[in-house]
Order: C-alpha cells, then structure tokens, then sequence
C-alpha cells in the first residue's frame, strides 16, 4: 500500500516504513506527525483511489530530526557592470519515518 502526499508545496509518494525529507516541520525528533492532505492512495490489489474518495484519508509518522541541505552557490553577474556577486544557501529540511497509512 502507498499513498502521495503534498507538504510544503511538494508531492510524495509513500509507503509504511519510509523515510522522506521534507520541507522544515515544527517539532522535536521522535515527535508525531500527520499528513492531512492526502492525493492518493494505491492499495495492495492494485486499486488506485484518488479525489473525493480519499476525503478522510491520513498518513501518520514520527520525524526522525532536522537537517540542512547542501549548499547552493547562487551567482548574480551582469556583463559591462562590473556587477557580480556570489551568496550562498542552505535550506532546512526534515526527515520524517512514515508509520501508516489511514484510510
């Protein structure tokens, strides 16, 4: 069984047992989480159920910590200026373990 989810403005395709990495989520490590919004869900028999059909639906879990991704070097230059300036970002994300699948 799977089901995709959106959080922070992204979709993902889970399962139980998972880890995923997402967009920064309020919480400690070990503490639950659940994901509402739910898109789809697939079933063992092959039985895809999407829409209206997944109203009540929930994925639950447990963030497993925070993290930052890697570096983005960001590169601003504009030709005959003498313009060029080099910053760098970093964004936070967590790691949440999907528990279950609710439906």
């Amino acid at each position: 069984m799977y089901a995709v989810i959106e959080t922070g403005g992204k979709q993902y395709r889970v399962s139980p047992g998972d880890t995923i990495v997402v967009e920064t989520l309020t919480g400690d490590a070990g503490a639950a989480v659940e994901f509402d919004k739910v898109l789809a869900i697939g079933k063992d028999d092959g039985e895809l159920v999407v829409g209206k059909d997944v109203a009540g639906a929930k994925v639950k879990g447990s963030i497993k910590g925070h993290d930052r991704a890697p570096k983005i070097l960001v590169f601003k230059f504009k030709r005959k200026k003498q313009y060029k300036k080099t910053i760098g970002h970093r964004q936070n994300q967590t790691s949440v373990t999907i528990a279950e699948i609710l439906a």
